[in-house]
């Protein structure tokens, strides 16, 4: 006798391994789980578009922190390489205060866009 096993799906929050603490597209999206345990996310109403708008949302905000860092680390380059020039010390200064303001921006925005993709799911 030929028997064949048929694995059940079962709908869960699709979440894989991040690349580089990315969040996927699909982050907040239900799909089901097949056999071979992958997630296959579907959109099934309005509300699940506007998941997937706060995911990409939420890459960008990501995106932003990272060049606002390296905006910081370039402001502390430009302070150190100043040679104790009064007008470089200023322009180093405001490069990492801008850079500081943007990344408190960032993470802020962050964390109020995954607040509300938590709550309309």
């Amino acid at each position: 006798m030929n028997f064949q096993i048929l694995a059940a799906t079962t709908s869960t929050v699709c979440k894989h391994g991040n690349l580089l603490g990315f969040p996927s597209w699909y982050e907040y999206l239900n799909g089901t789980v097949g056999a071979n345990g992958l997630c296959s996310p579907s959109i099934s109403s309005i509300s699940d578009i506007w998941l997937v708008v706060a995911a990409i949302i939420e890459i960008l905000l990501r995106v932003i922190l990272i060049l606002a860092f390296f905006y910081v680390i370039y402001g502390g380059i430009a302070y150190i390489t100043s040679a104790g020039n009064s007008e470089s010390v200023v322009k180093a200064r405001k490069i990492i205060q801008n850079g500081l303001i943007g990344l408190v921006i960032a993470f802020s925005a962050s964390i109020i866009v995954n607040f509300i993709a938590s709550s309309i799911k």
